[in-house]
């Protein structure tokens, strides 16, 4: 009982809020042994899972994610109106935090509480939390999500006996197909294609919570399709996006300063979203021209480049383009994109000029 604060001990706990509290107490040093000795979970025989979970990362965004995806493994939809509490530590006390753990839970078999962004609320509590990763409450979850865990305070090394420490990171970019593969087949039991996730990752960009949900909205679109394609890629989430890439290009190969730049700006202004994407999805055009080139010069016909390299709309336009452009102008546009890519992601400019600066550039040679 010695991990309640004064302002808790105040409280009369009603008869649930006790049997939970004495079933979290009963042989605690006996289970922690057990748990030591036989690495199984604190909570063996609660659906595996933990009393207390940490998820840490320097990404909010990923850290947000983790958390969300965690939630929706712990509770189903309709519990989450009675078995979810969500503490703001700004305006919680960490004795409310505590009596809402012990908590029973209604209509469900546990209680999560989840407290965000928890770093200085673990620093303030540090000792009542201690208390209770002795003794937490066999009904009631924990979450804490912290932008740092240090490994070497007690409380870290009480984490390992009674919970788990979830690590987020920001996967490198040639991790990230695998990761979308990975998630697409775990979440929704169909095939992501490798080249239908780099494609995604060229006209998204490499946050991964923002290509998560252009995984959740792909996998609706495929419906009872067992395989997401580039061609699902295209038409749900790069169609638009793609089209003005192209319009863009037609003009810059016809030489139309004004027309291009005018194309760019609206696809800009209509397209909010672009200003992370245009990059990716001008790098897929001329990517593919590359590509094309290359196979027309190997004397396949156009029929065939453009059912290989899946070109099904604005076929006369696209090899029309092909022929104002050269293999080396077309690889030396390449390299220039990839260096607006690295500029933009380290803030050293804004896409809407990067890229209108490359659209005056190619059009004045």
């Amino acid at each position: 009982m010695d991990y309640f604060c004064s302002g808790c001990l105040k409280r009369d706990l009603t008869s649930r809020v006790r049997a939970c509290y004495v079933t979290g107490l009963m042989s605690n040093s006996k289970v922690n042994k057990n748990h030591k000795r036989t690495g199984t979970s604190f909570c063996e025989g609660n659906a595996g899972w933990e009393p207390i979970y940490v998820v840490a990362g320097k990404e909010a965004s990923l850290r947000n994610a983790q958390c969300q995806e965690l939630l929706d493994r712990l509770l189903e939809t309709e519990q989450k109106a009675t078995g979810l509490f969500n503490a703001d530590p700004a305006e919680v006390s960490v004795c409310e935090i505590l009596d809402e753990l012990r908590t029973a839970p209604f209509l469900s078999d546990k209680r999560v509480v989840v407290v965000k962004n928890a770093d200085k609320f673990v620093s303030e509590n540090r000792p009542l939390l201690e208390k209770y990763f002795d003794n937490p409450c066999r009904t009631g979850i924990l979450i804490l999500t912290v932008n740092s865990w240090d490994s070497r305070t007690k409380l870290a090394k009480k984490l390992s006996e009674v919970g788990k420490l979830i690590s987020v990171v920001q996967p490198k970019p040639w991790q990230l197909p695998r990761r979308l593969i990975e998630y697409t087949g775990d979440a929704y039991s169909k095939n992501l294609t490798t080249e239908a996730a780099e494609l995604l990752i060229e006209l998204t960009g490499d946050n991964l919570p923002r290509l998560y949900s252009e995984i959740d909205k792909l996998a609706l679109f495929a419906h009872t399709e067992k395989v997401i394609t580039p061609r699902h890629v295209e038409l749900l989430i790069g169609h638009n996006r793609l089209f003005n890439a192209f319009t863009v290009i037609d003009a810059i190969a016809a030489g139309n300063v004004a027309q291009a730049v005018d194309r760019l700006r609206r696809m800009f202004a209509e397209d909010k979203s672009a200003e992370y994407m245009a990059v990716g999805a001008f790098a897929f055009h001329f990517r593919r021209m590359f590509n094309a080139i290359v196979l027309l010069e190997k004397g396949f016909n156009t029929s065939e480049v453009a059912r290989r390299l899946g070109i099904w709309s604005n076929k006369e336009v696209f090899f029309a383009q092909l022929r104002e452009m050269s293999l080396k102008q077309i690889g030396d546009i390449l390299q220039q994109l990839a260096e607006i890519d690295y500029a933009i992601k380290t803030g050293r400019t804004k896409a809407p000029v990067a890229v209108e600066q490359l659209v005056l550039r190619l059009t004045a040679q």
